[in-house]
C-alpha cells in the first residue's frame, strides 16, 4: 500500500504553506510570510531517497527481514502541521479495501498483455489520475 501511494500519488502539490520567519533553504533565502508550495512528487520520486523512484518496488519499505520500515521521504498526505486531517481514516480505509481485495482475488493483465507492457504513466491535470487498463480478477477461493 505504501509503495502504491508513493508511486501513484494523486495530489502532486500540497496545499500552500506560509513561512512564519525568514529561512534559508538549500541556499535560497525565503522571507517571512512567503507562500510556499511543496511539490510532493519531487520527494516521492527523489532518486537520492528511493532505489527505483519511477518503478513499483515494494522493497522501498521493507528491511532485510521483510518488516515495514519508515522513510521520512514518504509523505503522500502532505507535510508539516497542515498535513491531511483525514490521514488516519484514509490509511485504515486503504488497508481494509486492499486487504479485502487481495484476500479474494489475484490480479493479472488480460491474455496477451505482459505486466512489463503496462504503462503506469499518470494522466496529468489538477490531480494525477491513472490511465485506464483492462485486468483480470481471478478468484482465490
Amino acid at each position: 500500500i505504501h509503495e502504491t501511494q508513493r508511486l501513484a500519488n494523486i495530489a502532486p502539490i500540497a496545499v500552500p504553506h506560509r513561512t512564519s520567519q525568514d529561512v534559508t533553504f538549500r541556499g535560497y533565502f525565503i522571507k517571512k510570510n512567503t507562500t510556499v508550495y511543496v511539490l510532493l512528487t519531487s520527494v516521492l520520486h527523489d532518486e537520492s531517497e528511493w532505489e527505483k523512484p519511477y518503478s513499483f518496488h515494494p522493497d522501498h519499505f521493507l528491511d532485510k527481514d521483510g518488516k515495514l520500515v519508515k522513510n521520512d521521504a514518504f509523505m503522500p498526505f502532505s507535510a508539516g502541521r497542515r498535513a491531511c486531517l483525514g490521514e488516519s481514516l484514509a490509511r485504515m480505509e486503504l488497508f481494509i479495501f486492499f486487504v479485502t481485495l487481495l484476500q479474494h482475488f489475484r490480479f493479472r493483465p488480460p491474455p496477451g498483455v505482459s505486466e512489463d507492457s503496462l504503462d503506469l504513466t499518470p494522466r496529468v491535470g489538477f490531480t494525477l489520475s491513472p490511465t485506464a487498463h483492462k485486468l483480470r480478477a481471478l478468484d482465490c477461493m
